[in-house]
């Protein structure tokens, strides 16, 4: 089995776009970065965020995604991409984040990280992709990638090995996270007993809960 590791790190300012047709701010055009990136609690070093509301802090710090699903979605879109074109702050190879849990660890070069999220598609990635209907393709496609949250600070650069080093006794995948994101209270259920989820994750339960108890 070949080696998990980092294709690229990405980074990228806050940028002026139209968001749903309006004037906006998003730091979502994330491009690689030549050399190590020091990553901290709050993220990357050079990178920013637009919605300071919905992205970034210590439960958003990194997010990644493979190569793999960039790959997939190439064949789906017919046309290549990029690493980084879905925002993500670090491009994987050989890790499969879609069976990924929540809770689980990582090492990437120095930077330990815990799993806290999948990535739930908004206004401004379909704005990003141009693509119809993407919130709703992204979401039904089941390849979010993952949020991160770093227990270890350091550095980061392109050709670092990753390494799991624990995975939760109870066990949710990034999958199935986001399926109990949207609407599953079994699943919802099952994320609220996983130490190291992220801290939305008790607000979102209410809502979802609730609706299934209506």
């Amino acid at each position: 089995m070949a080696t998990a590791r980092v294709v690229s790190v990405n980074t990228g300012p806050v940028q002026k776009m139209l968001i749903s047709g309006r004037p906006g701010r998003s730091g979502i055009d994330k491009r690689p970065v030549a050399g190590p990136v020091r990553v901290g609690r709050l993220g990357l070093a050079g990178d920013d965020y637009g919605d300071r509301e919905h992205h970034g802090g210590t439960e958003q710090a990194v997010y990644a995604y493979a190569r793999e699903d960039l790959d997939w979605w190439t064949e789906q879109l017919g046309c290549e991409l990029r690493d980084g074109i879905f925002g993500e702050n670090v491009t994987t190879a050989g890790l499969d984040i879609t069976t990924a849990l929540i809770g689980e660890t990582w090492r990437m070069g120095e930077v330990v990280v815990q799993i806290t999220a999948p990535r739930i598609p908004c206004a401004t990635f379909q704005s990003w992709t141009e693509e119809p209907h993407w919130v709703r393709r992204f979401a039904a496609a089941g390849r979010p990638g993952s949020y991160l949250r770093v227990l270890t600070e350091g550095s980061l650069a392109a050709g670092d090995e990753i390494e799991v080093l624990s995975r939760p006794a109870q066990q949710v995948t990034i999958a199935e996270a986001m399926r109990a994101f949207y609407g599953d209270p079994d699943l919802m259920r099952l994320v609220l007993t996983v130490p190291g989820r992220g801290d939305k994750w008790d607000v979102i339960a209410e809502q979802v809960l609730g609706r299934a108890r209506a």
